[in-house]
């Protein structure tokens, strides 16, 4: 792409109204732009951000075994007096009126419509287990939204939704999706450590939220060194096979935020040298609640006897939008955002120090044409501008490379490689450049 064909509105200065972090990068590398309170445009630099977030999402929802369908924004209230919920939900929920008089709502999750889905297509216990998803915008009316995304009003949400026969069957859904969000998170560049939760509105006796490590997180952690140094990535994951060992070596280690903290047994099971106190931001929940909403929605199966049996029920929530803050929190420094490999928004920035120079132009397109050709995502700065605003503005977006191609390094053959995350340089040949990315 093309920069100069490109929409990124950039801002030099930090916006007054932005408090946070993430909140402010985003509105300086032209991420987003503020529609309403706590209600954001997603320009195309932050859209392909929140598209890399979500797809790496559905990739290990897929693995785990779940199903994509879409459900709608907008819910009748009936669903939810049928659950109970409708009333007890509180103002956060946004109630509108169809022009036919009739009660909707604007979803702020889905239990209810997943349920009444399933208890009108599922009747036999054969048909079982399930877990569906999707990824769709919620509404939540904050009283106070601010910090950007990550406490918006609007946001994108992946919920899951778990069906099972019995307790055991739940209980096996609950495992599998506590392994797909370690993975997830960790294919984002995060490290997501899952913590004993209230369940909260959701309801239920069982939940874990899963929050990554900032400076500038919303509650305080107290967590065992050992746990911050597990990698779920480097382990083989058989879906189907026993997950237990996976999770006791995730929960297994003392890990809590300031809600669920035991100072004393902190002290009792951590030894000084492994104790880590820091803040954290939740990026995923996910809750075992049992037969919370299909015993209410009549939500029945027909069991292997011939009885009728209500349908053991999780959920699971990833906040999307809210990952591409919580991704910012924890990956900046003073020039901008250090993007991911995974989740960025393009792999290489392709920086023209000289435009209207004819040899500086010509190796920049065939460095532009080759790296496309190639499959690599590459944001071209062919702009008339001067080089520090060139190297300013690619820093505040934080691509992961940087290809800087001026006259005397053309004249030498080579052009100058950055890596955004260590700033390290090198030079390297013209002709070399792709072959390096295809490696």
């Amino acid at each position: 792409m093309r920069l100069s064909r490109y929409l990124l509105p950039l801002l030099r200065e930090n916006p007054a109204e932005a408090q946070i972090v993430s909140h402010r990068l985003m509105l300086r590398a032209g991420l987003v732009r503020q529609t309403a309170a706590g209600i954001y445009s997603w320009l195309p630099l932050g859209l392909r951000v929140l598209r890399r977030i979500e797809q790496i999402v559905r990739e290990e929802q897929d693995r785990a075994g779940a199903l994509e369908l879409l459900m709608p924004t907008i819910q009748p209230a009936d669903l939810w007096r049928q659950s109970g919920r409708y009333e007890a939900y509180g103002k956060e929920m946004l109630r509108i009126q169809d022009r036919h008089d009739r009660e909707m709502l604007y979803g702020p999750t889905n239990e209810e419509v997943i349920t009444a889905i399933v208890r009108d297509t599922i009747k036999s216990y054969r048909d079982l287990p399930r877990n569906l998803y999707h990824i769709q915008w919620k509404f939540r009316d904050e009283v106070r939204p601010r910090f950007g995304v990550m406490r918006g009003r609007d946001f994108l949400m992946k919920d899951a939704y778990s069906f099972d026969l019995d307790k055991a069957g739940a209980r096996r859904a609950y495992e599998k999706m506590f392994v797909a969000y370690l993975r997830s998170f960790a294919r984002m560049g995060l490290k997501a450590l899952p913590m004993a939760a209230d369940t909260g509105p959701i309801g239920g006796d069982l939940s874990h939220e899963f929050i990554i490590l900032a400076e500038t997180g919303e509650s305080a952690v107290f967590v065992h060194r050992d746990l911050v140094e597990l990698d779920v990535l480097s382990e083989s994951i058989d879906f189907e096979g026993d997950l237990k060992p996976v999770i006791e070596r995730w929960t297994g280690r003392y890990a809590a935020t300031d809600e669920k903290h035991d100072a004393a047994r902190f002290a009792a099971e951590v030894p000084p040298e492994a104790r880590i106190e820091a803040r954290g931001i939740e990026v995923g929940h996910i809750f075992y609640f049992g037969t919370k909403y299909s015993e209410p929605m009549g939500a029945v199966v027909t069991g292997p006897d011939g009885s009728t049996v209500a349908l053991e029920m999780g959920s699971y929530g990833i906040g999307v939008s809210r990952l591409v803050g919580a991704i910012i929190e924890a990956s900046h420094d003073d020039n901008g955002i250090i993007w991911p490999d995974a989740v960025a928004p393009f792999q290489v920035g392709l920086v023209n120090l000289k435009p209207g120079d004819s040899a500086v132009d010509q190796a920049c397109e065939k460095l532009y044409a080759g790296l496309e050709a190639a499959g690599i995502d590459v944001l071209y700065d062919d702009q008339d501008e001067r080089a520090g605003a060139k190297f300013a503005g690619m820093d505040l977006i934080g691509l992961p490379w940087q290809l800087h191609v001026g006259p005397r390094g053309v004249a030498k053959g080579v052009v100058e490689l950055k890596r955004r995350a260590t700033g390290l340089r090198e030079e390297l040949a013209l002709d070399q450049v792709i072959a390096r990315f295809r490696a």
